[in-house]
């Protein structure tokens, strides 16, 4: 069985990363090494409380891990775990790939009938 039909599709993760603020969070983080709510607050069109409570869904699906700070937490991207969604995601797009391929053939199967029942 190929890597792709192995691997399975993590909702909660995947839910997780749906949401363009989140996103946009693992794209600073990604950026920057690592950040306090805080921080990530003066970069994002968020309250800091809206932030905080978006570390706590990736943290939840283990895309970011927390170190104390102080008063507060540093937040860095859990590399193992995004190397996970990115192996979800290539499965699902090898799957869509090969699923449009099958549509692919069917609708040009069709056509070339099509066209013989007219040149008929």
């Amino acid at each position: 069985m190929s890597t792709a039909a192995r691997t399975a599709v993590d909702d909660a993760l995947w839910s997780a990363i749906g949401d363009p603020t989140r996103r946009r969070m693992l794209d600073l983080l990604l950026a920057h090494g690592e950040a306090t709510a805080t921080s990530l607050g003066q970069q994002l069109p968020v309250t800091r409380q809206a932030v905080a409570k978006h570390l706590v869904v990736l943290d939840r699906v283990g895309l970011v891990r927390a170190t104390p700070a102080g008063r507060e937490k540093r937040y860095r991207v859990d590399e193992a775990q995004l190397a996970t969604a990115v192996a979800q995601l290539e499965s699902v797009g090898a799957a869509w790939d090969s699923r449009l391929r099958r549509i692919k053939r069917l609708a040009e199967s069709i056509q070339k009938q099509s066209t013989e029942r007219t040149k008929r």
